[in-house]
């Protein structure tokens, strides 16, 4: 039986994958896009009931799909940007095939291209556009095996809302965006909630009369190339915790304990029921808050500097997450704790492309998603270009010119 040749084999159908086939699609080149989910941008249908985007929606910016609806300072909910995806692949006409699991990328033996494995059998391919993103394995660790049965483990990308939980307090493991979001809404929906927390770093949602978001691209914090970082592991750091929900408000640990959250460290093991932490949680709290207060010196700064037209304004001084002792062992029957959900983020792996082409934290080596490998591309991931090439505020740019070259390659 031959094997399909396609031009150009796009992996991943969220919404990189997408938007590099929408550009594919207009300079009229042959593609496929190949996701094993059973839609276009599945990740954003894995969210909870409540989820909106914590960019307002003048940042929505995939290309041929820019937000342009009454109210940009808003904050898109989970189903209007699943809906969103799917009319922009019907609308384009995108040929995307769902329900295709890559296993392998291998070059071609004495011609250019690659060989495309799948679950269903091979394909080959001029080009090979990996868009899989970093959030590839809900990040659990091993000795969660070891719980307790009746504790309700869930991935923050499984959580959907209180009411299905059992009765009880709740443990949520990571603070970054996803854990202090979910955390919050459990806390105000009346649950007891306990949380190890990170030192993800946060911002006001608002500060001198601008969103965060618009600060940030006005000083081109978000431009940031990755030679600015301190190291290639900070590649992999959190984005800062701020809300969209409810039109938008701040996300502060500090309330969180005032609300009556009990802060705990990083997590470190278990034991017949009882978990460990490092009594950490105050250095953590420490870090966040000089992130924050990092970023308003930034934009003070910059206001100075330009004479920029901004309101002053000195934000709340919160402090009452240092006031507690540090809980180093949580005994879940005594706590009553009945659901644990791990928001520690996700792990990455790109073993499946059988060359060299990953650094030793696993990242892909390449320059602006242009591999040393003819044809050989990736999209979508924070830091390929700009800290916002992982967003949907940056990465129409990358996955433009990724077209680009595969158009003029």
């Amino acid at each position: 039986m031959n094997t399909q040749f396609i031009h150009t084999i796009i992996i991943g159908g969220g919404q990189a994958g997408l938007i590099t086939s929408y550009w594919l699609t207009q300079h009229g080149r042959e593609h496929l896009v190949l996701e094993k989910a059973d839609r276009p941008a599945s990740a954003w249908s894995q969210r909870w009931d409540s989820f909106t985007l914590v960019t307002p929606n003048w940042a929505f910016l995939p290309s041929g799909a820019e937000y342009a609806g009454d109210s940009p300072d808003g904050f898109m909910p989970r189903d209007e940007i699943v809906a969103t995806f799917d009319r922009y692949t019907a609308t384009h006409g995108l040929p995307l095939r769902c329900g295709v699991t890559v296993t392998a990328v291998c070059p071609l033996e004495n011609r250019p291209g690659y060989r495309v494995e799948t679950q269903d059998g091979e394909m080959e391919a001029l080009n090979v556009v990996v868009a899989t993103g970093l959030f590839q394995r809900p990040k659990i660790p091993a000795f969660a095996a070891s719980l307790p049965a009746g504790v309700l483990q869930l991935h923050s990308e499984q959580y959907r809302n209180p009411l299905p939980l059992p009765p009880g307090a709740v443990l949520v493991v990571g603070s970054g965006q996803s854990g202090c979001q979910i955390a919050e809404e459990l806390y105000q929906s009346g649950r007891r909630v306990y949380m190890s927390i990170g030192s993800t770093g946060r911002g006001p949602r608002t500060y001198r009369g601008k969103d965060i978001f618009r600060w940030l691209k006005i000083i081109g914090y978000l431009d940031r190339t990755p030679d600015k970082l301190p190291s290639p592991r900070a590649r992999f750091s959190g984005n800062p915790h701020v809300s969209g929900a409810r039109g938008g408000h701040d996300l502060n640990l500090h309330q969180f304990a005032s609300d009556g959250v009990t802060l705990l460290g990083h997590v470190q093991g278990s034991f017949d029921g009882t978990l460990s932490f490092a009594p950490d949680h105050k250095d953590s709290l420490t870090k966040s808050d000089a992130f924050a207060a990092m970023l308003l010196d930034a934009i003070d700064g910059y206001v100075a500097k330009t004479g920029l037209d901004a309101p002053g304004e000195r934000p709340p001084v919160l402090r009452d997450g240092y006031d507690a002792d540090a809980v180093t062992e949580l005994d879940l029957a005594r706590a009553g704790v009945t659901t644990l959900i791990w928001a520690a983020g996700y792990d990455f792996d790109f073993d499946l492309v059988k060359l060299p082409v990953t650094d030793e934290y696993g990242f892909p080596l390449q320059q602006r998603g242009v591999t040393a490998y003819p044809g050989l591309y990736f999209v979508g991931l924070p830091w390929l270009h700009t800290q916002q090439s992982g967003l949907l505020m940056g990465v129409s740019d990358d996955a433009a010119l990724i077209a680009s070259q595969i158009v003029n390659g």
